[in-house]
């Protein structure tokens, strides 16, 4: 059997290649992230969530703070609560759609939440 011979330079470039798809993974898990809970942040200043949780999550005398909700409750746990409602929360099951959910979810567990998207006024 013969040995394979590879030179320096192509194993440099090979890693290259291996190093820059492995690093451009996680930038576009972490752009869909970003744009989910960009969604979740206009979802829930729409959808009214902002009415009894307050516009950033501090809380009401209607609702609770949300402000370490990632902390105290996993994704499904507040999936559920959104879906199904409790305690004096409605169920938004038959408004909000799985998708809708999920952009909440990740929302309401990103560790800087980001502002809504401005509102859009129609055009004369």
């Amino acid at each position: 059997m013969r040995a394979l011979k590879i030179r320096p330079a192509c194993i440099l470039s090979i890693l290259a290649i291996f190093s820059s798809i492995a690093l451009s993974v996680p930038t576009a898990q972490a752009a869909g992230s970003n744009a989910a809970e960009q969604a979740g942040a206009t979802l829930f200043r729409d959808k009214g969530c902002a009415y009894c949780h307050g516009a950033t999550g501090q809380g009401t005398q209607k609702g609770p703070s949300l402000a370490n909700v990632r902390k105290a409750m996993k994704a499904a746990q507040i999936s559920a609560q959104i879906e199904n409602g409790g305690q004096k929360m409605p169920s938004f099951s038959d408004s909000l759609s799985h998708d809708e959910v999920a952009q909440l979810v990740a929302f309401l567990r990103a560790k800087h939440r980001p502002a809504p998207a401005p509102v859009q006024s129609p055009a004369p």
